[in-house]
């Protein structure tokens, strides 16, 4: 691993390096003058004529060209300096500071209550080793931060009216936020952990501790020792994903934080405090992955610290092909129905209908047909979202022959939220659909490329690949038979689950308008228009936020399925010149292993023979006949 060291921190410093150079370049990349954005933030009346052009250039030294604008930047960041807002005209620093003050207190808020949630997922595991809280827990972290939170504020801040629902005066105006954005970090958390205990609870070490009459209590806590160290980077990653969530959280409760800062700042085109609330943004993601790091050191020890400490293969759960066949069934059903149907219609004395026969899921508040645009949404969100899936594992799959530029590279993005890249390639480029899969493919990568490095490095320590090369096997062969099939197949589960936060990304980008643009059917979208009249026709709401949960269910059950389908191959011997090695199958759990499996009686090589039974004495005595 210490030979990692040199190109991941080459690659940390290059990704590092180019996303500041976006971020310092962004006046120029929207594609638009300069000066004509600063003259429409300023005064969206007045012509913009070559005289007032040129004298916005001059004030802001924007007639020096882009590179000599990028280094009189730099060169400010490096004094404290983020520049000049171009709407107030402000400094810049202190507005990047309040906002991130306030960003800091509800994430802080809401991490206390996703922590909470965990304990009380991960209890009934402890208690009575239960393993349904890891669903619960799946579907909890499926809910979207905006659809939570329009819930909440309609529910306790309208109907009850118990708490506040906008503003940021006191303890009370942080309970609905802090709800809204806690409870799918919690479901996210609970899950990680719920997944994790079962596997460590049958270690050897709990067996033996359980027969020598140590209490539950003790074995509980050893257990959650051994399972937060490894978890500990994804607790992290979370929190940085508070971050993406706060900007839809604060959108919805007007709080004065820096994801609504920066949401507003892309939407009035006044670059200077986008580019200082983005760098707010990423240093706070790079303080969460380092502080993750020390508290993960600390937990190890000085003794365990460069082990390279892993919790084992979890315990497959059988889950039985009805329930991906049924909810795979359910949503084609409505997809397909809505798919029959116009998106588009406008009938304005049918607005807010509830279901009924014409209309089986209701109308929206301009009349259309609420089942057809969730029909046609699809596409826009789960088409979308499966390109970005299959793109994120093409370029993981790469990236895992390259184990020190993934880990570096994917620091970097792990350390900006969907979001915050969003709202980045929206002010470049605009917003829409291309833009958000952009985004999101962006930084959609590294959790695949991790697990694809892990799995190469595993497979090519594997004795039987060293057997292979004594006998003569290509590293093409090799590389295509052995060591892609071992990597490609669990990788590819774990995209699959993956798939359902990538919609929900698209979706969150959707509602906040840099996504797909009315009057596109985007499930997102859908939420977004939904939201004004949620309290009247709820339908509206509730169909895209079923059909979201849907797919997590969805995506969820059919790997468990696919995952315990996985059986262990054969292992053919064959004594032809074209095929002068045996042909392993990798087993789904573990991969320096081989199998007791049946071999084909068919003739073999004796030198292929001789290596795969010195190599793997537990094969069956049919080798040698």
């Amino acid at each position: 691993m210490k030979g990692l060291a040199g190109p991941a921190a080459s690659a940390r410093l290059v990704c590092l390096g180019a996303v500041l150079t976006a971020v310092g370049l962004l006046p120029w990349l929207s594609g638009r003058d300069p000066a004509l954005t600063v003259l429409r933030a300023r005064s969206a009346e007045q012509e913009g004529t070559a005289e007032a052009l040129a004298a916005i250039r001059a004030d802001l030294g924007l007639d020096a060209g882009p590179l000599a604008v990028l280094g009189r930047w730099v060169s400010g960041l490096l004094r404290g300096d983020l520049g000049t807002s171009w709407v107030s005209g402000t400094d810049v620093l202190p507005s990047v500071v309040s906002g991130l003050r306030v960003s800091l207190g509800l994430m802080g808020a809401a991490f206390a209550v996703a922590v909470l949630l965990a304990c009380a997922l991960v209890a009934p595991v402890l208690v009575r080793g239960r393993e349904s809280a890891g669903a619960i827990a799946a579907m909890l972290a499926s809910l979207p931060e905006f659809l939570l939170a329009t819930v909440a504020l309609l529910v306790c801040g309208v109907w009850l009216g118990r708490l506040p629902t906008s503003g940021w005066q006191g303890p009370a105006y942080v309970v609905l936020p802090a709800f809204a954005l806690g409870v799918p970090a919690g479901g996210l958390l609970g899950r990680l952990v719920a997944e994790a205990l079962p596997a460590v609870l049958d270690e050897r070490w709990a067996e033996l501790w359980r027969g020598a009459g140590v209490s539950r209590a003790r074995v509980a806590a050893a257990a959650l020792r051994r399972v937060l160290p490894p978890l500990v980077p994804q607790f992290g990653m979370a929190a940085v994903g508070l971050t993406g969530g706060a900007v839809a959280v604060e959108t919805v409760f007007a709080v004065p934080g820096i994801g609504r800062t920066a949401l507003g700042a892309a939407t009035s085109q006044d670059l200077p405090l986008l580019q200082g609330c983005v760098l707010a943004l990423l240093a706070l993601g790079l303080a969460a992955g380092a502080l993750a790091a020390i508290v993960r050191r600390r937990l190890l020890g000085p003794v365990l610290r460069d082990a390279g400490l892993t919790l084992p293969a979890p315990r497959s759960a059988r889950t039985h092909p009805v329930i991906p066949l049924t909810l795979a069934a359910v949503l084609s059903a409505a997809i397909g129905w809505g798919l029959l149907r116009d998106p588009y219609t406008v009938d304005a004395k049918a607005r807010l209908l509830p279901p009924d026969r014409a209309h089986p899921l209701g109308t929206d508040g301009l009349g259309r047909d609420v089942l057809a645009r969730l029909g046609h949404g699809a596409a826009a969100t789960v088409g979308t979202a499966a390109a970005v899936c299959a793109l994120s594992l093409l370029v993981a799959l790469v990236l895992g022959f390259l184990p020190g530029i993934a880990a570096g590279a994917a620091d970097i993005a792990n350390a900006l939220p969907p979001v915050i890249v969003g709202i980045l390639v929206a002010a470049a480029a605009g917003p829409g659909t291309g833009g958000a899969a952009l985004a999101v493919a962006l930084i959609s990568w590294p959790p695949l490329a991790a697990h694809a490095s892990a799995l190469v490095q595993e497979v090519r320590a594997s004795a039987f690949l060293t057997a292979q090369r004594a006998i003569g096997a290509s590293r093409w062969w090799i590389l295509t038979r052995h060591v892609l099939p071992s990597v490609a197949a669990p990788v590819t589960r774990h995209a699959l689950l993956r798939l359902p936060g990538i919609a929900l990304a698209l979706a969150s980008l959707g509602f906040l308008g840099l996504g797909a643009q009315p009057p596109t059917p985007e499930w997102g979208l859908l939420l977004e228009e939904s939201r004004a009249y949620v309290e009247r026709a709820p339908w509206a709401a509730l169909a895209p936020a079923v059909a979201l949960a849907l797919l997590a269910g969805l995506a969820v059950s059919a790997a468990s399925w696919s995952a315990g389908r996985a059986v262990p191959g054969r292992i053919r011997l064959c004594h032809s010149s074209r095929c002068r090695l045996a042909r392993f199958r990798r087993a789904p759990r573990r991969l320096t292993a081989l199998p007791t499996a049946a071999i084909r009686k068919e003739p073999f090589c004796e030198n292929a023979e001789r290596a795969a039974v010195r190599e793997h004495p537990r094969i069956t005595e049919s080798a040698g006949r």
